[in-house]
C-alpha cells in the first residue's frame, strides 16, 4: 500500500512538472529558461555532468508537496483597482500599531506617476553610482518591466541597470547573448547610463554571510562593487522553483554571478555546476546571499516590487502562462523581507490569488522570507500604508 502511495505521488509530481514545461493549461510556454530546466531536473535523480555555460540542467528535490495546478489563462493584463478594504486584509497580519515596524507602503496606481510617488513616500536619498536591479527578461514575451513603466523613474535616478548572466542557458547566458536582450528590452538605452553586466567576464566577488545556516559566502558579479547604492525594481511574480520571485530572489540570485548562482543552488557545493539541493535549503541560500548583499551595503539599498502581470512563471520564461488574476499595485521598503511577504498577504488576500498561491505554497516559497527575518535580513512585522488613501 505504501509502495502504490509512492507511486502515485511521483506520478502526480510529474504530471505537474509537465505542465510548468508546457507553459500551463495555455500551451504557450514553448522556451528553455529557468522553469524548463527545474522540470527536467526533477525527473531526474543523479547530479547534472555538464558546466552551466553549456546548459547545465539543475538537480532539485522539493521537500513539500506539489499538487497538480490547474489555471484559468484568461484574466486581462489590464490594472483592476484594488480598495483599501483588500489591502485592509492583508494587513490583518501585520501589526500596524508597532511603529518599529518596518513600513512598507503600497499605491494601486501602476504608472510612471505611482512608481514615482511610492518611491517619494520612502523618504530614500541615494547618492553617488546608482546601480537599478532589474530582470531584463527571457525572449520573446517574458513579462519584465516595461520601459513606459519605469523608464522615467531610471532616468529621474540617472542609474545604471544592472544584471547578472544566468546559470541555465536561454538567452541570457553568455556575455554577448545577455547584453543582446538588455538592449532588445530596452534597458541598453532607457537611461544615459545604460546597462551593466555585473558578471562580465565570468568575474565575481565574493561577500561574506553573517550568522547563516548554509552559507559562509556569496559570489556576485565584480561589478557589484563599482556601485555605492542599489534601487531592487522587482516585478513579482510565481516562480518555478522558489515558488514567488520578489526583493530576496532579485538580490540573491538576481545579483549571484554565475558561478554564485551554483553556489547558491547547490548549499555552497560547487560554483561549476548545479547539483540536487534539497528544497528548503535552496530557499534558505536565496534568504543567506541576500543578506551578504544587504549587509556589504550597509543601508544603501532599497526596494521595490512591482505586483503586475501576475503569472504563475517567472520572468526567466520567455512565453509565461498567461495570469489568472487582475493586477494589484507597487510597494515599496527598505526591508525585503516585509515587502515581499505583503506581497504574499495581497495575494492571499486576494479573490482570484488561489492559482499563484498554490505555486507559491507548493514550493514551500514562504520559507524564503521567514528564514530572511531569523537570519537578520528583515521582519516578518510590518505596517503596510496605502499612500491612494
Amino acid at each position: 500500500m505504501k509502495r502504490n502511495l509512492s507511486v502515485l505521488a511521483l506520478l502526480l509530481i510529474l504530471a505537474l512538472l509537465a505542465g510548468c514545461a508546457a507553459g500551463g493549461s495555455g500551451g504557450e510556454h514553448t522556451g528553455t529558461p529557468e522553469s524548463d530546466t527545474i522540470a527536467a531536473a526533477a525527473r531526474t535523480s543523479g547530479a547534472a555532468t555538464g558546466a552551466p555555460e553549456s546548459g547545465t540542467t539543475a538537480q532539485a528535490t522539493w521537500t513539500t508537496g506539489a499538487p497538480t495546478e490547474t489555471r484559468s489563462t484568461t484574466a486581462p493584463f489590464t490594472k483592476a483597482p484594488w480598495t483599501s478594504a483588500a489591502t485592509s486584509r492583508a494587513a490583518q497580519t501585520t501589526t500596524p500599531s508597532d511603529e518599529k515596524n518596518p513600513v512598507v507602503y503600497f499605491t494601486s496606481d501602476i504608472s510612471p506617476k505611482g512608481l514615482m510617488a511610492v518611491y517619494e513616500a520612502l523618504g530614500a536619498a541615494p547618492k553617488g553610482n546608482i546601480a537599478i536591479k532589474v530582470s531584463t527578461g527571457e525572449p520573446p514575451n517574458s513579462n519584465y518591466l516595461r520601459a513606459e513603466l519605469i523608464g522615467d523613474f531610471a532616468r529621474f535616478l540617472d542609474g545604471t541597470f544592472v544584471e547578472s548572466n544566468t546559470a541555465y542557458g536561454g538567452s541570457r547566458s553568455s556575455d554577448a547573448a545577455h547584453l543582446q536582450v538588455a538592449k532588445d528590452h530596452g534597458f541598453a538605452d532607457m537611461t544615459p547610463k545604460g546597462f551593466d553586466l555585473l558578471d562580465a567576464g565570468k568575474n565575481s566577488l565574493a561577500l561574506p554571510v553573517v550568522g547563516g545556516e548554509i552559507l559562509k559566502e556569496n559570489f556576485v558579479g565584480a561589478n557589484f562593487a563599482n556601485y555605492d547604492y542599489y534601487v531592487v525594481l522587482s516585478h513579482f511574480k510565481g516562480h518555478a522553483m522558489g515558488g514567488y520571485g520578489g526583493a530576496i530572489k532579485n538580490i540573491s540570485i538576481g545579483l549571484a554571478s554565475k558561478q554564485g548562482k551554483c553556489w547558491i543552488h547547490t548549499g555552497g557545493k560547487s560554483k561549476l555546476i548545479m547539483l540536487g539541493l534539497n528544497q528548503d535549503k535552496f530557499l534558505k541560500s536565496m534568504a543567506e546571499a541576500g543578506k551578504s548583499v544587504v549587509d556589504s551595503l550597509d543601508g544603501k539599498i532599497l526596494f521595490i516590487n512591482v505586483m503586475n502581470r501576475l503569472s504563475v512563471d517567472c520572468d526567466c520564461v520567455g512565453n509565461p502562462a498567461k495570469p489568472d488574476m487582475h493586477d494589484i499595485g507597487i510597494l515599496a521598503s527598505f526591508d525585503p523581507v516585509a515587502v515581499d511577504k505583503a506581497c504574499v498577504d495581497l495575494v492571499r488576500a486576494d479573490p482570484n490569488g488561489a492559482p499563484l498561491m498554490k505555486r507559491i505554497d507548493s514550493r514551500n516559497g514562504t520559507l524564503a522570507y521567514i528564514h530572511g527575518a531569523k537570519i537578520g535580513l528583515g521582519s516578518l512585522d510590518y505596517r503596510l500604508v496605502n499612500i491612494d488613501d
